[in-house]
């Protein structure tokens, strides 16, 4: 016959347990539908990112408007279904985008971004021109050395159903990069 100390201990065991699988199946789909977090390797996205950084990436955007120009985005790699890429979003659906004398145009007029390293050159490829279709982005990394980034000068427009989340913010390392990803 069970004692009360012995019911009480299973008791508070299948409470522990409980707690325990409800904790677990809240973390899945916050990972699964909310955010995730990405670690950077590789230097496509110097200055901006630097190996070995931290990031949120938040899943909950794309439920809702997919992204837009400028945002920092994870991705399946086109090329390695192994891979996750860090890229920035140029151009959304409808929009032309040029790679002239170096130079990224969206829409005929010339992309002002801040984020590269100063006068960088933006090699290409095969092509110099794009439009992007619908259901799809244009991605390149910031770092526009010759062979530093696989974007979409090297593969093309990825899918947006591709895209794992945009990222928002570095969470690692704990120094003045900390913070926001512009």
């Amino acid at each position: 016959m069970e004692n009360n100390d012995d019911k009480k201990n299973k008791n508070e065991t299948i409470e522990w347990i409980k707690s325990i699988v409800t904790a677990v199946i809240i973390a899945v789909l916050i990972k699964t539908f909310v955010f995730n977090t990405t670690y950077v390797l590789g230097y496509s996205m110097y200055p901006t990112l630097h190996e070995r950084d931290r990031l949120f990436s938040l899943k909950v955007p794309l439920y809702f408007s997919g992204p837009d120009r400028g945002d920092v985005i994870v991705l399946k790699a086109p090329d390695n279904t192994n891979k996750d890429y860090i890229k920035r979003v140029i151009g959304v659906a409808g929009d032309e985008v040029e790679i002239i004398d170096g130079k990224v145009y969206l829409n005929d007029q010339i992309l002002e971004e801040d984020y590269i390293d100063g006068d960088a050159f933006t090699h290409t490829y095969n092509e110099s021109s794009w439009i992007v279709p619908v259901g799809e982005v244009f991605v390149l990394g910031d770092n526009r050395e010759e062979g530093a980034s696989k974007d979409s000068r090297y593969f093309g427009c990825v899918s947006v159903k591709s895209i794992k989340g945009i990222t928002g913010f570095r969470y690692f390392p704990f120094d003045d990069r900390f913070g926001k990803i512009y």
